[in-house]
């Protein structure tokens, strides 16, 4: 009788060395004694089918897909989830043991709940959104907003075509408004979302002015790198409700780490410990 094999997972991207993935993942494998591991490869875009297709033969039950691989992996994928489908792009593939590549994408899930965490008084119906950029990151936002019921998302990117398009797939809750009149909307706003990448270390500053924020509404920043933004930083001087980006990286490797090694894991302060590490 053969020995069950260890299973092997990891994340895929170019580059990779910044990846957060990697150390929560290993934390989860320590703190529920699985054998398994976890590891971050660099695989060249021209490289990406021949890597995914080998990954199955090598022991891997599969991989969390990153920047810039997102939407290649999807001609690649055997079955996409719906919500991969709508989203445009997956993050997260199932080798299954019939030899099929399932792709799903979760950074909906993992937004979403990370808000629901941080801001458990937010009511998703209670008024507009406003979400900054118009990215894949964007799209997953928008995806889920609409599926929990918020009435209308105000849309707003530096180039105005990117946003009309997520305008045309998701449907006349969304509206866009032009990228200099971001400010102007934030006082309507229940909910406001920076997906783009403007207040990252070693990016620019989210020039948008911040003045109309309204006491009590929830800001939530998708980087964590700085943990608090200066967005967060002024929203929260402002009497907002911050939600900070790190959670939703955790939340959305929830569903990965359960299809591949068998235990679903659970986002505490310690996971957060060991992402920020």
């Amino acid at each position: 009788m053969s020995e069950q094999k260890i299973p092997l997972a990891g994340v895929v991207g170019a580059p990779i060395s910044h990846s957060r993935s990697p150390r929560v993942h290993r934390h989860w494998l320590n703190t529920y004694g699985i054998q398994g591991y976890y590891i971050p490869m660099e695989v060249a875009s021209g490289d990406l089918e021949d890597a995914i297709r080998t990954l199955p033969k090598m022991g891997f039950v599969g991989v969390n897909v990153t920047i810039p691989h997102k939407e290649a992996v999807m001609a690649i994928a055997d079955q996409i989830t719906d919500r991969a489908t709508l989203i445009g792009a997956a993050n997260t593939l199932i080798f299954r043991p019939d030899g099929k590549i399932h792709a799903d994408n979760t950074d909906g899930y993992g937004f979403i709940t990370n808000l629901q965490q941080g801001a458990p008084g937010y009511d998703p119906k209670s008024g507009p959104a406003v979400v900054l950029g118009a990215g894949g990151a964007s799209r997953a936002v928008v995806a889920s907003l609409v599926e929990a019921g918020v009435p209308e998302i105000l849309l707003t990117n530096r180039t105005r075509d990117r946003a009309e398009q997520l305008r045309e797939d998701f449907g006349q809750r969304v509206r866009v408004v032009d990228w200099v009149q971001a400010g102007n909307i934030l006082e309507e706003a229940k909910l406001v979302v920076n997906t783009t990448s403007l207040g990252m270390v070693g990016k620019p500053e989210l020039r948008v002015p911040l003045d109309g924020l309204q006491p009590g509404t929830v800001v939530n920043d998708l980087i964590y790198a700085p943990l608090q933004t200066r967005l967060l930083k002024t929203a929260e001087e402002a009497g907002c409700v911050t939600v900070d980006g790190l959670g939703m990286l955790l939340h959305q490797a929830v569903p990965g780490f359960e299809r591949w090694f068998g235990q679903r894991p659970e986002v505490d302060n310690a996971t957060r410990a060991a992402a920020l590490r």
